[in-house]
């Protein structure tokens, strides 16, 4: 793998889903035919990509965000939202498509008192079939990118021009999918979320299943468990390290900042075991604070959490 340019701040391209995410905070979860009251609301952007997008953007990278919204600019106001909050964030989106008469993704969240979310989600299928202009002049200036699997069409050819160019190139294998993907193919480090994992290999053990992707895909595995530990296939060995015990507030895009942390700490040089430290940290600082993605730490945050003590590998 080549070694990322000796920029002071990488530049980051993350490509796949966003979403605009409507987010209420209640104490517990409403049952059915009932209503409840929420101590809190927020409007803030979402998706997988774009969440690991603003987390790198706030680590100090320079960040860049490519994917399909609904459009024209103008029509589609979930798109023109988003598009502004990324723009707040400094994440640059000129690689965004806007498909005309489609409509942006929109989530309707509700976070409870132990942090845990449901999430209703509707996404315009007409964005599925949207490829990206220009992949290899996307990825020209990139010191490495990063792809989710909710927008495979749009991600592949991206990730297959940043593999052409020898640069670090994650996964975020969030959607259950299967052990063949062609997406796996492209990516030089796949870390995955628990649930696509278990679904993906076949099997509820996550070390086996570390153990088989590893082996289907011939490179780097990892797999986040929530508050569980973090696993990873290095050399033929699972390992593994303890997530940091936190008071959960809100666990809306800890997953992604996850992801965004890691594929900066790579870029940047950081041994495996340490950029998974890091991003573990990024997550759990977000997780102590309400608002999904709009709570993303920034480096210092970080950089103060790790002092305080980081997990033990075993």
């Amino acid at each position: 793998m080549r070694r990322p340019s000796t920029r002071s701040r990488p530049r980051i391209l993350c490509a796949g889903i966003v979403v605009l995410d409507e987010v209420f905070r209640v104490e517990a979860f409403p049952l059915p035919d009932t209503k409840t009251e929420a101590s809190d609301y927020v409007t803030v952007g979402g998706g997988c990509a774009a969440n690991a997008a603003v987390a790198i953007a706030r680590l100090g990278g320079r960040a860049s965000f490519a994917g399909p919204l609904g459009g024209p600019a103008g029509r589609d106001g979930a798109g023109d939202r988003i598009l502004a909050n990324l723009a707040r964030e400094k994440v640059d989106c000129g690689g965004c498509v806007r498909v005309p008469g489609a409509r942006s993704p929109v989530s309707a969240i509700i976070v409870d008192a132990a942090g845990r979310r449901s999430i209703a989600t509707y996404r315009d299928l007409r964005l599925t079939e949207a490829p990206p202009r220009q992949p290899q002049k996307l990825v020209a200036a990139a010191d490495g990118v990063l792809i989710d699997n909710r927008m495979p069409k749009f991600a592949r050819p991206i990730g297959e021009a940043a593999r052409g160019r020898g640069i670090v190139t994650v996964l975020d294998a969030d959607k259950p999918t299967d052990a063949r993907d062609p997406l796996f193919a492209v990516a030089s480090h796949v870390v995955f979320s628990s649930e696509c994992l278990r679904a993906t290999a076949g099997t509820n053990d996550l070390a086996a299943a570390i153990e088989r992707m590893g082996r289907l895909t011939g490179g780097f595995v990892a797999v986040t468990d929530g508050a569980g530990d973090v696993l990873w296939r290095d050399g033929g060995r699972v390992q593994r390290m303890p997530a940091f015990k936190i008071a959960a507030v809100d666990t809306l895009a800890a997953g992604d900042v996850f992801h965004g942390a890691f594929t900066l700490a790579v870029v940047e040089g950081l041994p495996i075991a340490d950029a998974l430290r890091f991003a573990a940290a990024a997550a759990a600082v977000k997780c102590e604070r309400f608002g999904g993605s709009a709570t993303a730490p920034r480096r210092a945050e970080v950089e103060a959490f790790l002092r305080q003590g980081a997990p033990r590998v075993t």
